[in-house]
């Protein structure tokens, strides 16, 4: 199978496609079918992929954001964009039937591609277009790739066409990561601000906490390398300076269009991160052999790390049995962390397909007796936390909802856990408070379970299908 294959399997990795509560040769439904052969809809539960390529043009410096597609998205994508600190305007092009029939869209999104193309103020115009745009095929590959030394750069992001909003993120910086590959290869292009690095440098790919690529650069240093860009970039010339770079590192194993540029670049991609004692040593070892470090210098930054992680994990252990799920593609590291914490994990849910960059940290999670479910759907998530009754259910906003319902203490993953650093030593003692006190609220929940029981259940639902016992029918 090619690698760059999304990987659309209901099956945990490694098992033969029963799931976790389901007695053998029970009958599921739908989704759950193994021998179901998946729809254009058979989707893991996201917010609109869009959002994520939006808000990596929003978070652009000089970078002009342009929307084609329905009102009613565009409005939900530039209220939720605002939402998350985006200071930035939103362009839109609307359509009606006429001009999508016609082809006047496309000369629409044309016309205000060349009315934004404004050097002064922008190095790129992205235009995204939604579900109904492409679907009707409108080509946004006529559009011109320059006009008046502004890159212009269209993509397709309909939500029947790409899993999650977090690889949108993927297919705009890759596409962005082509376009100045292909500038490079024509001549010399814009030096990164303060100039190149001294030393060769590991570029990071997938958005982390700010702090986690400092601290990433403190444990290249021993082998003589920095940590270079962060893909996605916050401007353009940070794209040449990323792919100039020794290797890539695939933080977030998802980022395959990003990847597929930097092998065409000639340049090697690791998979895993530096999360706990284990996952450090391996991917300091894997960023050695990608770049040629001697051996003694990555046992050097091996053993100037290591140690600082072990004590950070002594030091705040988690004791718990716990559930991870999530869209963001961070959830295998989550829970290798998690484990080395002390916490029992039995199941990990991600959004985000099986690349050969998440493997390492599938394998080591399948020995420490982990199901890992690649593009998990809610329903599988749910499921688990049903069947498992974890001390705490890591996950979306409506796996969060569902285990409070049963009185599992429950926390977003987007907000509480990705928004955490996650390497090196910071990262190490980060999630046991969270997680600890979490966990310390159990009776909490329990109460509050016992206070609203029958609230919003059955006739106290609101919804009557027949008249409730001891009530007479209106009619």
């Amino acid at each position: 199978m090619n690698p760059f294959d999304h990987d659309t399997s209901r099956e945990r990795a490694g098992a033969t496609g029963c799931r976790i509560g389901a007695p053998d040769g029970a009958a599921v439904s739908g989704a759950a079918r193994s021998d179901a052969k998946p729809g254009p809809h058979d989707q893991p539960q996201s917010m609109c992929p869009a959002f994520g390529a939006l808000r990596v043009g929003l978070r652009m410096w000089r970078t002009a954001s342009v929307l084609c597609g329905s009102a009613c998205c565009v409005y939900g994508l530039t209220f939720t964009s605002h939402f998350y600190g985006a200071r930035r305007p939103v362009g839109y092009v609307p359509f009606d039937s006429e001009t999508l029939v016609t082809g006047r869209l496309f000369e629409d999104i044309r016309d205000a591609v060349h009315d934004l193309a404004d050097p002064a103020r922008y190095d790129a115009v992205v235009v995204i277009s939604l579900c109904v745009p492409t679907a009707s095929g409108v080509p946004l590959r006529l559009l011109p790739k320059e006009i008046n030394g502004v890159r212009v750069i269209g993509i397709d992001v309909p939500g029947f066409g790409v899993g999650t909003h977090a690889e949108a993120k993927d297919v705009l910086s890759g596409a962005m990561l082509r376009y100045a590959r292909t500038e490079a290869m024509l001549g010399p292009v814009q030096a990164p601000r303060g100039g190149p690095s001294e030393r060769p440098t590991v570029t990071l790919m997938g958005e982390m906490f700010p702090a986690d690529p400092v601290g990433i650069g403190a444990m290249l240093e021993p082998m003589g390398l920095a940590a270079g860009p962060v893909v996605p970039t916050r401007e353009w010339r940070e794209l040449y300076a990323s792919l100039d770079c020794a290797a890539a590192a695939a933080i977030h194993p998802f980022y395959v269009n990003g990847a597929r540029e930097f092998e065409a670049a000639g340049r090697p991609v690791v998979g895993s991160a530096p999360v706990g004692r284990d996952g450090t040593a391996a991917w300091l070892g894997a960023i050695g052999d990608a770049c040629g470090i001697a051996a003694d210098k990555v046992a050097e930054a091996q053993n100037r790390i290591l140690p600082a992680i072990g004590a950070a994990l002594a030091g705040k252990p988690i004791d718990g049995c716990i559930t991870v799920s999530g869209y963001e593609g961070s959830e295998l590291l989550v829970a290798r962390l998690l484990i080395e914490s002390g916490a029992e994990v039995p199941y990990v849910g991600t959004a985000a397909p099986r690349t050969p960059w998440s493997d390492p940290d599938r394998a080591w999670l399948e020995t420490k007796g982990v199901a890992v479910t690649y593009r998990a759907t809610l329903e599988d998530d749910i499921r688990a936390v049903e069947d498992i009754r974890p001390d705490v259910a890591i996950g979306t906003t409506p796996v969060v909802q569902k285990a409070k319902q049963m009185a599992i203490p429950a926390l977003y993953f987007t907000n509480l856990i990705s928004a955490r650093p996650l390497m090196g030593p910071a990262g190490a003692g980060s999630l046991a408070q969270v997680l600890n006190a979490a966990m310390a609220n159990k009776d909490r929940f329990e109460t509050m379970k016992a206070f609203f029981a029958g609230v919003g259940e059955g006739d106290a639902a609101g919804v009557w299908h027949e008249a409730p016992e001891g009530v007479d029918s209106c009619s």
